[in-house]
């Protein structure tokens, strides 16, 4: 259990929903922020960590990819600007004169 009563039983929803949960999200001025929410952070925050949807299925309980990906699928698309970068990186790699040593026609070896 991540969390127990004081004295490490198991703790009843209601109890530390009503109890400590809602008293601390007033608190820090969060209201309507739910307990569940917390679960929605941990996979926005998986995600910009470039975490693999498999990884985040599997952390998060979903009975299949096609649900992690519907649900959070809206916040991949930041990781699409940096896969099109990375690309474009090795694009420029590629054609520069730094990656690839300049060979002419006259130095590739003939075959017999």
């Amino acid at each position: 259990m991540v969390f127990t009563s004081p004295d490490g039983s198991i703790l009843r929803h209601s109890n530390f929903y009503r109890r400590v949960f809602k008293p601390a999200v007033n608190a820090f001025g969060l209201n309507g922020f739910r307990f569940h929410d917390l679960r929605h952070t941990c996979a926005a925050m998986l995600i910009q960590q470039g975490a693999h949807p498999r990884a985040i299925m599997e952390r998060l309980g979903h009975s299949s990819i096609k649900v992690t990906l519907d649900t959070y699928g809206h916040l991949f698309p930041a990781l699409d600007e940096a896969l099109t970068e990375g690309l474009e990186e090795q694009f420029q790699n590629a054609i520069s004169n730094d990656a690839r040593p300049a060979r002419g026609l006259s130095e590739l070896p003939l075959s017999a």
